[in-house]
């Protein structure tokens, strides 16, 4: 039985996802519906935990938005995020990155990782 569930799994991973890491700055094209109609919003920011794996893999990103903290978790492999773009490469020490909830201004950004 767990053969069976594992193989309907590998069907529905996606085949391009971009590598990001946590501490990158990522904008997340996010499939909206409203009514009969579908359009796609993107939600930038940083990525403050990815946890899981497989299918189920999901991943947690948080930005200001008007003096607000704003966090959103999507499902990785899920058919409402349409892509992934990385915009920066953030260098970071700790798997979760909980701290940056506290923090305002400069003190939330993270550092720049050099490759």
């Amino acid at each position: 039985m767990n053969d069976i569930i594992k193989s309907i799994e590998n069907e529905q991973l996606k085949a391009e996802i971009p590598e990001f890491r946590v501490g990158d700055t990522v904008r997340v094209h996010a499939l909206i519906k409203e009514g009969n109609r579908e359009r796609i919003q993107i939600f930038e920011g940083t990525v403050l935990k990815r946890q899981g794996g497989g299918n189920r893999e999901t991943f947690t990103v948080r930005k200001t938005s008007n003096g607000v903290g704003v966090e959103k978790t999507w499902p990785l492999h899920s058919p409402h995020v349409k892509g992934i773009d990385v915009i920066r490469f953030g260098k970071a020490r700790r798997a979760k990155l909980y701290y940056l909830r506290d923090r305002v201004g400069k003190a939330a950004k993270v550092k720049e990782r050099v490759k």
